[in-house]
C-alpha cells in the first residue's frame, strides 16, 4: 500500500549543481521548504533563492571537515518514515521529526577525480562520498511515499508533477528509484574498480561496468531481434552513442556497427582521409591532399559495394565533398564526421534524391579518448581485451627478399597496412595511389581472399601494393598476386615456410616486408 504525500520538505545536497537554481526556484514557488549544507547551501543563498540549514534543524553540526553531515536521524527519520503507518508517523512526531519526501543528491565526483594525472590515495578517498549513497538509498527504497533525484535530467518530470497538486506519482518514485539503485551501483563499481587496481595486470578479478540506454533500436541485426543502444557513462571521446545528428531517419543497429567501423578506419589513416563501408568491412578509403579528391578516390575503390554505404571522414565535410556525394548514381546511407560546414549540410539535404534520408552525423574532435578495452560476449561469458592502438614503426620493419623497397613504394605499403588491420580475417588487401583497391575479408583460405581482391582490382591491380594481415602459410598467393601485376607485398612473417614465401618473391623479383606485428580481425 502507498499514497502520494504532499511535499511540503526536500533536502538538497549535490556536486553537480546543473539546474539546481531553476530546480529549487520551482520547488520554492510550489510551497517546498528546503534544507541543506555546504556548497549547496551556499550556492542557494547566491541565487536568493530561501534555505534553511541542516545544522539547524538537527541541532547538531558539521564535523571532521565536513564527513558528517547528513548522517542524523532527524534526516533519515524524515525520509524513511512511512506515511501510511501510524506508528512511523506517532514517532517521528515524539522526536520533532519532520517527513522529508523529496531528496535531492548527486555524488562526490569520484570517478573524474581518480582519472586526473598524478592523484593520490588520499585524494581519493576523500571522494568516497558516504551521506550521499545513504541518502539515496534511503529515498529509493522508501520510493512508496519519498522522491529521490540523482540527475539533472530528472528535475523537469518532478517539477511537472509537483505544479498539479504537490505531489508526484508512484509510477514515477518507482522509476526514480531504479535510477537511485543504478546510481549508486555504479558509484560504488568505480570505488571498487580503482582500490583493485593491480600494477601486475590490467584486468580485474571482477569486471563492473555500467551502461546508460541512449535508445531503443527499430531492431537489432534482423528484425526479428531486439535492439538498443547503451553509453558508457562520461565517455569523453568521438563517439556515434554522443554524436548530434544533422539529418535523416534514425539509426539502426547496422547503421551504427558499420558507422563505426567507418570512423575507426578514417581516424587511423593518415592526412585527409575517407573509408567507405558495407557489411562492416571497408570497400574504400583513400587519403588525398583534399577531402574531396579522397571521398572520390574512395568511392571508386568498389563502385559497385559502395552503394547504400556509410562514409567516416577525419575532416570537416566541405561543400566539394557534398558536390562529389550528390553526383546522380550515387547513394550513401550514412555519413559520420568530425563536423560538416553549413553548406555541406544544405547541399547534402536538398540535392540527392536520398537526401531526406541520409544521416549526417557530427562526432566532433576525432583527438580525444579512445575506448582502452574491447569486449564480445560469447555464451556465458565475456571475452575481453586492449584495444588494438598499438601504432607501428616502419623503422622496425624488415625487408626479406633480394629486392629492396623502392622510395615512390613505402608509402603505398604503409598505407596498405593501416587499412589491413581494419579488414575481416582472412585479410588481403590491394592498395595504389594511396588509395583501396581490392579488398578479400573473412575468407576460409588466404589465396580465396588474393583472388577476391584481385578480381575487386580488376584493372587496378597492376602496380598495385598488396597486405595481409597474418603470414603467408604457401608459396600459392604470391604467385597469384605477382601474375595480376602486384609489385610489392608487406605481412606480419612467422610461418614455417616463410622462406618459401620469400623464394617466390624473389623468383618474382618483387619485395617483401616483415613487419613483425599481427593485426589480426576475427
Amino acid at each position: 500500500m502507498s499514497l502520494d504525500p504532499v511535499i511540503q520538505n526536500a533536502i538538497i545536497s549535490v556536486s553537480n549543481k546543473e539546474g539546481l537554481t531553476e530546480f529549487a526556484q520551482g520547488l520554492v514557488e510550489a510551497g517546498v521548504t528546503i534544507y541543506s549544507t555546504g556548497g549547496t547551501r551556499r550556492h542557494l543563498e547566491e541565487a536568493n533563492i530561501p534555505v534553511k540549514d541542516v545544522t539547524e534543524y538537527t541541532q547538531f553540526p558539521e564535523m571532521m571537515d565536513g564527513r558528517l553531515k547528513t548522517l542524523h536521524p532527524k534526516i533519515f527519520g524524515g525520509i524513511l518514515c512511512r506515511h501510511d503507518r501510524e506508528d512511523d508517523m506517532t514517532a517521528i512526531g515524539e522526536h520533532g521529526i519532520f517527513a522529508i519526501p523529496l531528496v535531492v543528491v548527486n555524488l562526490y565526483p569520484f570517478e573524474e577525480t581518480v582519472a586526473k594525472e598524478g592523484v593520490t590515495d588520499a585524494q581519493a578517498i576523500e571522494q568516497i562520498d558516504i551521506g550521499g549513497p545513504s541518502l539515496v538509498r534511503a529515498a529509493a527504497k522508501n520510493h512508496a511515499f519519498s522522491t529521490i533525484a540523482c540527475k539533472p535530467s530528472q528535475y523537469p518530470e518532478i517539477l511537472a508533477e509537483l505544479q498539479n497538486d504537490g505531489k508526484t506519482s508512484l509510477g514515477l518514485r518507482r522509476k526514480l528509484a531504479a535510477a537511485a539503485f543504478a546510481h549508486t551501483a555504479a558509484y560504488d563499481a568505480a570505488i571498487a574498480n580503482y582500490f583493485e587496481k593491480d600494477d601486475q595486470c590490467v584486468f580485474p578479478e571482477t569486471l563492473r561496468q555500467s551502461f546508460e540506454r541512449k535508445a531503443v533500436l527499430r531492431y537489432g541485426e534482423n528484425p526479428h531481434q531486439q535492439g538498443a543502444v547503451y553509453a558508457v557513462p562520461k565517455f569523453s571521446g568521438a563517439s556515434l552513442v554522443e554524436a548530434r545528428q544533422l539529418n535523416g531517419k534514425e539509426l539502426s543497429y547496422n547503421n551504427l556497427l558499420d558507422l563505426d567501423s567507418a570512423l575507426a578506419i578514417a581516424r587511423g589513416l593518415p592526412d585527409v582521409a575517407v573509408s567507405v563501408i558495407k557489411h562492416n568491412n571497408p570497400c574504400g578509403a583513400a587519403s588525398a591532399s583534399t577531402l574531396a579528391e579522397a571521398c572520390e578516390k574512395a568511392m571508386l575503390g568498389d563502385p559497385l559495394s559502395a552503394f547504400g554505404s556509410v562514409i567516416g571522414m577525419n575532416q570537416e565535410v566541405d561543400a566539394a565533398t557534398a558536390e562529389y556525394l550528390s553526383t546522380p548514381g550515387l547513394f550513401v546511407e550514412a555519413i559520420a564526421a568530425p563536423s560538416f560546414s553549413k553548406e555541406a549540410v544544405e547541399i547534402l539535404t536538398t540535392k540527392p534524391k536520398w537526401k531526406s534520408n541520409v544521416r549526417l552525423m557530427e562526432v566532433g574532435s576525432l583527438e580525444g579518448k579512445r575506448p582502452e578495452f574491447q569486449s564480445r560476449w560469447i555464451e556465458g561469458g565475456l571475452l575481453v581485451q586492449n584495444t588494438d592502438f598499438l601504432l607501428d614503426d616502419p623503422s622496425t620493419w624488415q625487408v626479406v627478399t633480394e629486392t629492396e623497397v623502392e622510395e615512390s613504394m613505402q608509402q603505398e605499403l604503409r598505407f596498405a597496412w593501416e587499412i589491413c588491420r581494419f579488414v575481416k580475417s582472412n585479410a588481403i588487401v590491394l592498395c595504389k595511389d594511396r588509395s583501396l583497391v581490392g579488398a578479400g575479408a573473412g575468407q576460409m583460405s588466404r589465396v580465396d581472399s588474393v583472388q577476391i581482391s584481385i578480381e575487386k582490382a580488376a584493372d587496378r591491380a597492376p602496380g598495385s601494393v598488396l597486405a595481409s594481415d597474418a603470414f603467408f602459410p604457401f608459396p600459392d598467393s604470391i604467385h597469384e598476386a605477382a601474375k595480376a601485376g602486384v609489385k610489392a607485398f608487406i605481412q606480419p612473417g612467422g610461418s614455417k615456410r616463410d622462406q618459401e614465401v620469400i623464394d617466390a618473391c624473389n623468383e618474382h623479383k618483387l619485395p617483401m616486408i616483415f613487419t613483425g606485428v599481427r593485426h589480426f580481425r576475427h
